[in-house]
């Protein structure tokens, strides 16, 4: 789940694992985030709930791996998960302010550049490309970047250098966000070029 499971680990068709109730733990917090920021500006409470969801994020893989239990629910559950806090978090934090358009553009336009790719994938009849560690550990620095955000503006005694902490974490996990895009889009066409060799071999045939 936050990795890919090992070869040995064959998927099951389970829904109620012990990692998936962690996953659906995960989705509930979102629209508290949300109520806490955007509500009543409890911006403390609001990063507790963002820390949590963002360490059950590498809890429910571990799990996963260490219990035997990966299974294919979860294996779309996780990166679901992970994409509905980012943006969750995005929103709302444009929304208050906190972060500016450009990051929200520059990793929204990443989004929208894995889309694309996974409907061409999906029309020529493949599925989405296995979770690359690079995009993993992006998305476990940028839901580290983002509590770390929130709290300077939370906390000004301490705004001096969680401020910089903070937007070195946005920065790295913007970087690793877009080498994984890449790296993602190279296989994309790999495949593509692979399925279009297969093919005019079949014609030739």
């Amino acid at each position: 789940m936050s990795q890919q499971p090992a070869p040995s680990i064959a998927a099951s068709d389970r829904i109620w694992t012990i990692p998936n109730v962690i996953s659906f733990i995960r989705l509930l917090g979102v629209p508290l985030f949300l109520y806490l920021l955007l509500g009543p500006e409890k911006d403390v409470a609001a990063v507790i709930v963002l820390a949590v969801g963002g360490t059950t994020d590498w809890v429910d893989g571990f799990v996963a791996r260490r219990m035997n239990s990966v299974s294919r629910l979860g294996e779309l559950l996780d990166p679901f998960a992970d994409r509905l806090y980012i943006l969750a978090t995005l929103i709302g934090f444009t929304v208050r302010g906190v972060v500016p358009y450009w990051l929200t553009g520059a990793l929204l336009l990443r989004e929208l550049v894995l889309a694309i790719a996974l409907l061409v994938l999906r029309r020529h009849g493949y599925g989405p490309p296995p979770v690359h560690y690079v995009g993993k550990t992006g998305t476990f620095v940028l839901l580290a970047a983002f509590p770390v955000i929130l709290l300077a503006q939370a906390v000004d005694s301490a705004s001096s250098w969680l401020t910089p902490v903070g937007w070195g974490l946005a920065w790295w996990a913007l970087g690793l966000y877009w080498a994984a895009a890449a790296l993602y889009l190279l296989q994309t066409t790999r495949l593509l070029r692979a399925d279009k060799a297969e093919r005019a071999r079949a014609a030739v045939g």
